[in-house]
């Protein structure tokens, strides 16, 4: 009688894909979730640089002033007449609110000079000339 012995199969190495996918899919997540997605403003300008600039994190109100000096008040332009009404109506009361002058490095200083008196006679208690930092 003869007996034949079952062949056996050779194992065959595999690697665990599932979970090399399951691991590329989280980080995907988290650098999607992670990531930053910083929305331009609508007004074009150029800041002046310093080199001891720091960062704003409170609440304020922005005021723009492009190179050819007209001013924008939340990214609608508004001329120096009504901007006064406009500045009293969003400071209210509040003299502790602080206004932030963004005007372009190529700005004639006389424009935004008159803009930061406007907002001074509107009742700013805090005015600020904004900066980007020099590297």
């Amino acid at each position: 009688m003869l007996v034949h012995r079952e062949k056996k199969s050779r194992y065959q190495i595999q690697m665990p894909l599932i979970s090399l996918i399951d691991i590329i899919f989280l980080l995907l997540i988290y650098f999607l979730l992670t990531t930053n997605f910083m929305v331009d403003e609508g007004i074009k300008i150029k800041l002046p640089q310093a080199k001891t600039s720091a960062p704003q994190t409170e609440q304020e109100i922005t005021i723009y002033v492009n190179r050819e000096g007209r001013a924008f008040l939340e990214n609608r332009e508004v001329p120096l007449g009504n901007l006064f009404e406009r500045l009293k109506e969003m400071i209210g009361g509040r003299k502790d609110k602080l206004v932030v002058i963004k005007a372009d490095r190529s700005v004639i200083l006389n424009k935004a000079v008159k803009v930061m008196d406007v907002a001074k006679a509107a009742g700013a208690g805090r005015l600020c000339l904004a900066t980007e930092k020099e590297f």
